[in-house]
Parts: structure tokens; sequence; C-alpha cells
């Protein structure tokens, strides 16, 4: 299947030619809590939204998760995109490591439905290499421009019009043993996975 490119809004069209299909599938790489460490998350943000007065409510406890490599948006799954995502993450050898969130903050200066996060200092080092190693492998295929230089791992609990500054919050840790490539239904809040990949010691 070939790429379908998404509308660019305020973008004019040629008379004659029809609109760009809206993008309705996401690929991303992800790493995602184990059930304990997911279930504290899910506490964290309740306790977070109710100390701040926060509306906006928390994601479902099987969706939190750290973005690794966002890969596009389409008009439709793009299977050799995918195919080609699952071959570079088949290439790469990595061990399990640890991963620790102990911040809390609004992750946007956007002036509406800003993410509210969970980061990291330290305790997300291991993780920071393991996004670079996936990058490289991602730098040699087709997929190359997703591998962005800047990376900050953060696990969003919601979204929200507020901005919260940064503070320190009960550590959040778990040991990473896998990671997912996600396909993303936008805005159905679906997300299924198209493969996985055990770390090995």
């Amino acid at each position: 299947m070939g790429i379908r490119s998404a509308s660019v809004p305020g973008q004019s069209l040629l008379p004659g030619f029809d609109a760009a299909p809206q993008p309705t599938d996401r690929l991303f790489f992800a790493i995602f809590p184990d059930a304990a460490a997911a279930a504290k998350i899910a506490g964290l943000a309740q306790q977070l939204r109710e100390e701040h007065g926060i509306r906006g409510k928390p994601l479902k406890t099987e969706r939190f998760h750290v973005t690794l490599h966002h890969l596009g948006d389409y008009a439709g799954l793009p299977q050799d995109l995918a195919d080609v995502a699952c071959a570079a993450a088949a290439s790469i050898t990595a061990t399990p490591f640890d991963v620790t969130f102990d911040r809390a903050a609004s992750f946007s200066t956007a002036p509406r439905n800003r993410p509210f996060v969970l980061r990291g200092g330290d305790g997300v080092a291991s993780l920071i290499a393991f996004q670079q190693t996936l990058g490289d492998a991602l730098k040699k295929t087709v997929l190359g421009r997703w591998a962005k230089p800047a990376y900050t791992p953060h696990v969003t609990l919601l979204y929200d019009d507020s901005s919260v500054a940064e503070q320190a919050v009960p550590a959040v840790s778990w040991t990473a043993g896998e990671f997912v490539l996600v396909h993303s239904l936008i805005g159905q809040t679906v997300h299924l996975s198209l493969g996985r990949w055990p770390l090995r010691a």
C-alpha cells in the first residue's frame, strides 16, 4: 500500500483536484509500563488532578506509555512503512533497563489542551540511550526522517488547558522488557500492536 498524504490546514487546492484525505492512522514506537507501574501512574494522575483542580480526565490505564519515535500520521495504514519499521526494530539488540519518572508538569506552551505529563531525570538515561539506538536503526531506512535528535521522555497523564509548573512526585519505576510498534486510530482512543520485540539480558 502506498503512502497517502494528509491534508495541510489552510492549503488551497487547485481547481479540479480533490482535497487530500484527513489522517486517520498513526504509527509510533513505544514502551509501556508494567501493570503495577501503570496502576501507580493512574493513581498519581488522579491525585495530581485533584490537587491542582484540573478538569481533564486521565487517560485509560492501559494507554499510559512512553513514545520512542513518532513515525507519522496517514490516511489509512501504510503497511509498507509498518513493515520497514518492524524490520528496523528486529535489527537491534538491547538489554532490559530501568525507567523512573519522578516529576510532573505541563508539557506545552499552547494556550489550550496542554499535555500534563510525568518526566524524569537520571532515571530516564537508559531510556534515552535506547531511543537513540532505535533511531540509528531507523536512519538506515526510509523512516530516517522521523529519528529526531532531540528527545524528552514523558508519560502523558491527561490533557487540560491549565498550566502546571514542574513539581516533584513519588517516583514511578519499572523495568522495560520490550518495545512495541503501535498503530493508533486517530480520534478513536484505540491502540493496536503491530509488533513486540523483547529486550534480552
